[in-house]
This record gives C-alpha cells, structure tokens and sequence, in this order.
C-alpha cells in the first residue's frame, strides 16, 4: 500500500524549542500546535490529574489575555482550538486561516511564558475538570472500568497507574500554588515542540519563531523528564471491580508491553489488529458470533515507557462472566501456542496500514501523527519508521511476541460487574509508591494587565484565497445520480450511497428497522458471507460503515485510491442484495438489544433517545430511531429483506465520491457496479407530514439512582432545512451554543464551572428540525443548568443580536464549514445530508454567501417564531433525588418516570 511519507523540516532554538514545519499550500489554513512533553506520569505525588488539570489551567489566561479571550480570538477568525492531555505529553492547538499565523504563534508563546494562574483559574478549572471527570468516567455504564480499574492494576511501580484525568479527591486537595510550582518546573521552551502546518511561508514562519520565542529563557532548574522507574511484571491474578449502574458485565486480560519505540511493537500492533480490528477478527468470531458477548475489543495503550493490551468483551445478555471468560483465554492461548494465519497477518497490516493512510489526509492530520510519534519515541520522523515496520511483520514475528507478552504467569484477568463502584475493591495489592514532587514557584505570579497597558494582538497578513472543491453532478444510464470531487491528493477516497429514506419511513412497530439494515446489511449476500465480505474489504484496506437518521440511509466505503474499484462492487453488492442471513440477523438483533440496555444506563444516552418521541410525538419524526425493545424484539429477517426491496431503489439513490481521485474514475467506477441495478415497480412514498403538528412543551424527569451525573436537555421544534431562514437560524444557533464562546458555554461553565461543556445544535431536516441545548452536570446542579437554558432559550427569542455578534458567528460558522469541505468524509457528509433535504449539491457551494447574507434581525425573528415559552421541552436524566425539588419550582408540571419504567416509543412511562 503506497503511503506518502510525511515531509517536514525540523530546526532547534538555542533555548532548546525544537520547530517542525509541515508545508502544505493547498489549504488556505494553518495549524499551530505545541507539544510539552509533559504529561500525566508527571503528576505530582498526591496529585493524579494534576497535568490536565494544567492543561485547562493554560488555555485560559495571560497577562494580555482575560479569561477565555484565546478561545474567543480563534472563533473570531473561523478557527478551531482544543487542547488535551496524556501520560506522555500535553498539547494545545488551533487551525485558523492562514493570514492569522503571527496571532498563533504570538498565543502560543503568551501561554508559555506569560501565563495569570490564579485565584479565578485554579478554581474555575479545578471545578470543570470535576465535571469532566463525572462526564466521562461516573456517569457512562463502563467508565470505571476504563478510566480507572484497569491501569490501576496493570501498572504497579511506575506513575502511569494512575488515571490522567486524576480523582475527585486528588483534584481538591489540589492548591493555587501547585499549579505555579508545575508551570515553573516543567513548561519551558527545553521541554516542548512547536508543530506547524498548512499554508506558510518557510522564511516568515522562522522570522515570527524567532521573535516571539527566541526570548524565553529555558527552565532555570531543569527537572528531568524521563520515568527511569521500570515496572514489575504483573502477578497473575483476576480483579472484580463495580459501578452503580452496569447493564451487563465485562470480562478480559492485560498485559504489560514495552514502549513505543520497541522493536517488537509492531508485531504486538499487527496482533492487536488480529484480535479486535475490522469484522473479520478472532475475538469477534469466537465471542460474538457465537452469541456469547455483544461486543469485543482491545485497548493498546502505547506510552514512551510502558503500553499494556487489554482484550475484553461485554457479555450478550444473559450470559455469565463464567460462561464467557474461558473463551476468551481460549483465543489468548491459541495465539500464544499456533501463531495467526499468513492471510491474517496480511489483513491486519492492510487495516493498519490503512488507518494510517487516512491519518495523514489533512495537513492537520500529518501534524498530529508526527507529534504525537515525536513525544512516544523522540523522533517524528518514527512515523514513517513504524510503518515500515509493520509492513515487514510476519506471522513468526506475532507467534513470537504472542509467547513472550501474553504470558499467563504475568496475566491480569478482570471483571466488571454491577456494584458499589468503591475503588478499594479493585485496588492493587502492591502499595502506591511515593512519585515526584516539585519544588515551590520561585518566581513573581503573573497578573493580568489593565486593558490600556496590554500588548496589542497582532494583526492579519495576506489573506489566502479559500477554493472549495467543485463537484461534478452527472447521471448513470439507470438514473442514478453521481456527485463527485477530488478533495485532496492523499491517495484516498470514500463512496457513498445515499439512499432518501431512514428512519422515518418505519412504522412504530418496527422501529429500528432502517438502522438495523444499514448496519448490518454487510452480514451476506447471495455470493458473499459474512467473512468473505470482511475478509475482501480487509485485504483491500478498506472499510464499510451503514448509517441512517431521520432522512436517509448513508451506505459507505472507504479505501485506498486504488482500490476503491473493488471496494465499490462489494458496496454494490450489498445495498442491491444484502440478504440478512437467518443467523446473523439473529445474533445482530440481540446485540441491537444489549446495546439498549447499555444506553439506558448512561444519563446522556437516555436523554438523547427521549428527545425526539417528546418533540414530534406520534408523527413519523417522533420514533426511537434505534428502535425499543419491543419492536426490536418483534423484528424478523423478512422486515429487513422487505425493507430492502422497497426503498433501497436506484431512483431513491444517490452516490457521492471524493478524495483524492478524480470525478472522471468515479464516473466510470459507478457505472460499472451500479449502472445496471434495476428494481421493478414503483418506489414507495414518504408520508407528506414527517414532523405533525406543533405540540406544547413538556418536562420530562427520569429517574436513574446511582448516575454520576445528570444529562440536562432543552429543545424545540425548528426549521425545515429548506427553509430560507434556517440560514438565520443557524447563526442564531452559533451565539447560543456553537462554540465554546457561545452563551451557554459562558454562562455554564466559565461563570458557573457546572459543566465541561454546554452546547446547541439545529437540526438539518427534510421537515421541521429541532433546536437542543445540552449539557451534563452533577446532579444537585441540574435544575440551575436547566434555569440558564431556559433563560438564554428566551434571551434568544427576545433580544436582537447586535451587528458585531452576528459577524463573529458568521466567520465562525464559514471557516468550520470549509474545514469540514477539505476532507472526503467532510464532503460526502456535506453533500449526501443536502440531498437527504431535498436540495442541490450546489448548495454546498453557496454555504459561504448564504450565512453572509443572514441578519441580526432575521436571525432574532427565527427564534421568535420557534422559541415561544410553552413549546419547549426540557428532558433531564438524573438521580432525581439530589435535584427534584428544585426543578419542580422551576416547572411544577414535570413528569417523573423511573429510568426502568421509560417508554423509548412514547417517552412516558410503561403500563
């Protein structure tokens, strides 16, 4: 398989800032990245969580920038920021267009040595990060066992054992002068990478380098950053760990491995991918396809030092860890003893290598593999480096591996199962050692300055032209529409199928029916099993995904360029004959099943299904999209074939191409495998009404004792997305919550920390859509959460936006849409989801002009029309007995159902 290799150049400062530049002048963009190569391991003793927590702690102040001002200068000028953290480094990165490179490098080199860590900081993202915490690790059904149990016991003497995102009581023994103790000991330009990419000038990029870093002085106290402890291997011993709300229960195995940089790495990732990638692997055939469990995987945690594998699967209900854990060791011990296949390893080096390959089709993408290859091993150019390795492994290498990592002597075996979820039950019985401490903050603290005295931002340079890729729009001799682009140069391309019918088009009965389908449509055909479909697409480098939502049905291949001939016969195959064989529809609709359980559990998945039954009701809109369990239960394999033959027509059909292969190979493409499909008879009709009429506003309270937190949701009926003023909307939309400068997020999390995240989205439909805010929170804050939504919802609706606001979102809302344009999976989403509405593809290529031409006024007047008080609905899923009180003062017609009594089709509750 032909990978580019990853050009770049790589200089040093004499302050010890290394500097990679990756070129790319066919993006009108740029993205600034800075890698500290400081990170979870080292958390101070005491202080789990504690480099994170540095990480928002950075991203927020300087002495020329008020609170949140960098998150508000990246969205002014259409750009995107984040940052995140893990054992081996922490990173924080934007990509704006291209002229605003000196703004960048001029926030990057603020934070680094010009950082206010203070009084309002500390406690803000002190208190987020809690949030977070409980969002992503007490709230879903499985996040103990992931975030904390299992590197709890798979390490024992070195700092990676314990969690990056730390402990509730860790983060509040935590203090202000912590935080200046960490920045002075670790943040400096010796222990950091500067990571550019995207459209610059080499010689300007050096230039504004050197100005705004060649100043900082290294770190005067250098503390080493290098974990020189090394581990003990694991006592072989199984651990029983539990949380408040599991569905069903999880077993599996770690074990230890070396770091990144190992020669035998790439054999232990080739058996990864045999044991858990793609569909075609050994856990699935022995777990899942035998009914055994719904889902299986493995975690390969790679880490500069010391990675571990962890396999697991979640067992299929009404199975019993003791029925499953055998079988599992099973498909260990056969590695370890025969070694895989020639076919299998082959497969697995093409899923890999391919993974890579789509991992490098943006020049952003290409940053980020280089970063993070850089702080694993100390060399970006180890990018390239792997995969060459992984392209020489053989079946020899894996057995050998195989025999010497997955050593039953050094075996973790584990379980999860419903409990207490107290952590002393799955504490290692080697003691915790004493880690790193770091000497106090010697240096004056930094304050913000008055406005007047501030060093200015700099300004723009020339501003490069933005050239959206152009779609041709041509016809196949069926009818068959065809809309292609060639998005990139990176030897990928993606294919996909729209069919303009999803979720909507079942009956109650069978909801479900059109998800079901698409994702399990690749299960056989009348030539094809279930392996062989897998196995060809694995030998290809390539993927299939089937996805529906409300309006269409979205049938995918991905693979490599040359490739995606074959690929696309396999797709051909499977929408015009999927069959849904007895056994495998079988198994799938179980699975189906379990994985409502699953999502009845985590506060933010129930909140998410009760949305649209509360929204649209009895109309075709209002159905569980995923289906419930009765109808999921009363589902046949004739449902499926039914549904197939009766939508999935080739004049219902549309194909959407792009990356990098041009529209004339797609054209010849489509026309070999699909230009001959012929269904006879008419093609169904959609009901006229898919949203119904308006309905007032409900409150809706579930119960869940026991959650980690509670999902607050607030919404409304929307727009069609042919609407002239969803336009409008959309920019009303972004003020609201587009963003992390939109209100919702000020006002949740960065004046109330209650919060990591409070956003809105407007929903793109054939008829009217919705409005949704969202957030989770603890559960004694949910109904102050629900208070600002409800505030802002009317703020909204009442007050106009002033000029200024509505240009920000605009630009905002512009440069994410052209982002989104430059990769194939961006377009083909773009596209497909315009046809899906009933419009032209061109009105991709309009986006620009049409959110320029929006107002302030009309803007206003959308929400005026959709926000009115007694038609929203607030959904809010919680232990209710920490906030119920308090709501029904808020809205003392609120109804209260238990989380076990919840009808998915009605959201009431069940006779």
């Amino acid at each position: 398989m032909d990978i580019p290799a990853i050009a770049f150049t790589d200089r040093k400062l004499k302050n010890g800032l290394r500097v990679i530049a990756i070129r790319d002048t066919s993006t009108p963009n740029v993205m600034t990245s800075m890698w500290y190569e400081v990170g979870s391991k080292h958390d101070p003793d005491g202080r789990s969580g504690f480099a994170h927590l540095f990480e928002h702690i950075l991203s927020r102040k300087t002495v020329n920038m008020p609170y949140n001002a960098i998150n508000k200068m990246v969205d002014d000028v259409g750009g995107s920021r984040n940052a995140s953290t893990w054992y081996d480094r922490t990173n924080y990165y934007e990509t704006v267009p291209a002229e605003y490179l000196e703004r960048m490098i001029w926030t990057h080199a603020e934070r680094m040595a010009r950082p206010v860590i203070d009084k309002e900081v500390f406690e803000t993202e002190r208190n987020v990060v809690k949030e977070e915490l409980r969002q992503r690790v007490l709230a879903p059904p499985y996040g103990r066992l992931f975030n904390f149990a299992i590197g709890e016991n798979v390490y024992n003497l070195t700092p990676h054992r314990r969690p990056t995102i730390g402990s509730i009581p860790d983060l509040d023994s935590a203090s202000l002068e912590d935080a200046r103790a960490f920045h002075e000991a670790y943040y400096g330009p010796d222990t950091a990478t500067l990571v550019v990419a995207g459209n610059f000038d080499t010689a300007k990029l050096n230039a504004l380098v050197d100005r705004y870093f060649g100043p900082i002085p290294s770190r005067p106290n250098k503390i080493p950053l290098a974990i020189t402890t090394r581990d003990k291997p694991i006592a072989a011993r199984t651990v029983t760990a539990t949380g408040p709300n599991v569905p069903l229960p999880v077993v599996g195995t770690a074990y230890q491995l070396p770091g990144e940089a190992h020669r035998d790495m790439a054999a232990l990732e080739v058996l990864d991918a045999i044991l858990s990638a793609g569909q075609h692997n050994r856990l699935d055939t022995a777990l899942v396809k035998t009914g055994l469990a719904s889902e299986v995987g493995t975690n390969f945690n790679d880490t500069e030092e010391e990675s571990y594998l962890a396999a697991y699967a979640t067992l299929a209900g009404g199975k019993t860890p003791d029925n499953v854990a055998p079988e599992l060791a099973k498909v260990i011990a056969s590695l370890r003893a025969t070694g895989p296949t020639a076919d299998e390893v082959f497969e697995a080096r093409n899923e890999l290598l391919a993974a890579a390959l789509s991992a490098r089709e943006t020049f952003s993408d290409r940053a980020f593999e280089l970063g993070e290859r850089l702080v694993r091993t100390g060399d970006p150019r180890f990018a390239d480096e792997r995969l060459a390795r992984i392209a020489k492994v053989t079946a020899a290498d894996v057995k050998r591996v195989a025999a010497l990592y997955l050593n039953p002597k050094h075996e973790l075996g584990f379980r999860y199962v419903q409990g207490d979820g107290d952590p002393k039950g799955w504490a290692n019985p080697t003691p915790l050692p004493k880690f790193r401490v770091v000497p106090p903050a010697k240096g004056k603290a930094n304050e913000l300055r008055a406005e007047a005295e501030r060093d200015p931002l700099p300004g723009p340079g020339d501003k490069v032209p933005v050239v959206l890729p152009t779609p041709t729009d041509t016809r196949l001799a069926n009818g068959i529409r065809v809309i292609a682009a060639r998005t990139g140069e990176t030897p990928l391309a993606s294919m996909t199928l729209l069919v303009r019918a999803g979720a909507a088009s079942d009956p109650r009965v069978k909801a479900g029916r059109a998800g079901l389908a698409a994702a399990i449509a690749d299960k056989g055909t009348p030539t094809r099993s279930a392996d062989q479909i897998a196995t060809e697409l694995e030998k290809l480098g390539a993927t299939y995904s089937g996805q529906v939502d409300l309006d269409g049905t979205y049938l995918s291949v991905t693979a490599p360029t040359a490739n995606l001939g074959a690929a696309a016969a396999i797709l051909a195959d499977i929408v015009r004959n999927a069959s849904f064989p007895d056994a495998d529809f079988d198994r799938e609709r179980k699975r189906a099943l379990d994985g409502l359980a699953v999502a009845v559990k985590d506060p933010g998945s129930l909140a998410a299904l009760l949305v649209q039954p509360v929204a649209y009701g009895d109309a075709p809109y209002g159905i569980a999209q995923s289906g419930t369990p009765a109808s999921l239960a009363g589902m046949t394999r004739a449902d499926l074939l039914d549904y197939r033959s009766q939508w999935w027509r080739p004049e219902l059909s549309t194909v959407v191409v792009s990356g990098g292969i041009d529209p004339a190979a797609v054209q010849q493409i489509s026309e070999q495998v699909l230009g001959d499909w012929k269904v006879a008879g008419a093609a169904p009709q959609l009901p006229p009404s898919l949203a119904g009429a308006e309905r007032p506003g409900r409150t809706l309270v579930v119960d869940l004792p026991g959650a980690g937190q509670a999902a607050v949701y607030a919404f409304a009926r929307g727009l069609k997305r042919s609407d002239p003023e969803f336009y409008d909307a959309a920019v009303a939309n972004s003020a609201l919550g587009g963003s992390s400068t939109g209100r919702l997020f000020i006002e949740v999390r960065v004046k109330r920390a209650l919060s990591y995240g409070a956003y809105s989205s407007l929903a793109s439909r054939l008829d009217q859509g919705t409005l949704v805010a969202s957030a989770q929170t603890k559960n004694e804050s949910a109904a102050d959460v629900a208070k600002v939504f409800l505030d802002e919802l009317g703020r909204l609706a009442a007050q106009p936006l002033d000029d200024s606001l509505v240009d920000q979102r605009r630009t905002l809302l512009i440069g994410s849409f052209q982002r989104q344009m430059e990769t194939s999976a961006g377009f083909n989403g773009t596209v497909a989801s315009l046809v899906a509405r009933g419009l032209e593809p061109s009105e991709a290529v309009a986006y620009t002009s049409r959110i320029q031409a929006t107002s302030g006024g009309r803007a206003t007047a959308a929400m005026a029309k959709m926000l009115q008080p007694d038609r929203i609905s607030l959904v809010i899923v919680g232990d209710t007995s920490k906030f119920i009180d308090k709501l029904r003062a808020l809205r003392p017609n609120l109804e209260l159902v238990p989380a076990d009594k919840v009808d998915l089709a009605t959201a009431t509750s069940a006779p």
